[in-house]
């Protein structure tokens, strides 16, 4: 993943609004990632085959079981202000009233789902910053598919946010089940997921 740096220029601070302001207003390359992480912005090209076959197999089964006032979004960005963070989740489940608007950017902490597939160049930041991030910002389920895991590809949902940890909930290695809790009440059959 490239990155770029969000360094102050003249005039201008680097708190949150300025990165914001900068990331909305540069004209990025069509169809890349573009997000802000502990205040640097970052451009990663899109993902493999695999992975978004991955997010597509999640996508139709949480489709189905989510209650019909919820949507499934794959290109929503999340604010976490107090990381000077901006993420762009590969699947994300809020209510769709709290979706809505000219914004791009929505507050994490409307999110009652948020999955990420790793890459070989994001991995560690889906594994450490973005999970902490999203326990802080109160996301009550994050869901790690980690193709790139040491041990080989493993699902961890992790819940409970307390500060900016998270508790493991359950870990399978590809090709076993993974249940998902209330309100999902679906089990995610990761024999299914491309391993490559």
């Amino acid at each position: 993943m490239g990155a770029l740096a969000a360094e102050a220029q003249y005039g201008q601070g680097n708190d949150w609004d300025d990165l914001v302001r900068r990331w909305e207003s540069m004209d990025w390359p069509e169809g890349c990632k573009v997000e802000i992480i502990e205040g640097i912005i970052t451009v990663a090209p899109t993902p493999s085959a695999g992975h978004n076959n991955i997010a597509y197999r999640i996508l139709r089964r949480l489709a189905a079981e989510i209650p019909e006032e919820w949507g499934v979004y794959q290109t929503q960005s999340l604010a976490i202000p107090t990381r000077l963070s901006a993420f762009v989740p590969d699947l994300l489940v809020a209510p769709l009233d709290e979706v809505e608007g000219p914004s791009h950017l929505v507050p994490a902490a409307v999110a009652e789902l948020v999955a990420e597939v790793t890459s070989p160049s994001n991995a560690s930041t889906d594994r450490i910053t973005k999970a902490a991030a999203y326990a802080e910002a109160g996301v009550p389920l994050y869901l790690l598919i980690d193709r790139h895991a040491p041990g080989g590809p493993t699902v961890t949902l992790y819940g409970e946010p307390k500060g900016d940890v998270y508790r493991v909930l359950r870990a399978v290695p590809f090709g076993e089940a993974i249940p998902l809790p209330a309100p999902f009440d679906l089990t995610l059959d990761t024999a299914e997921f491309p391993v490559t």
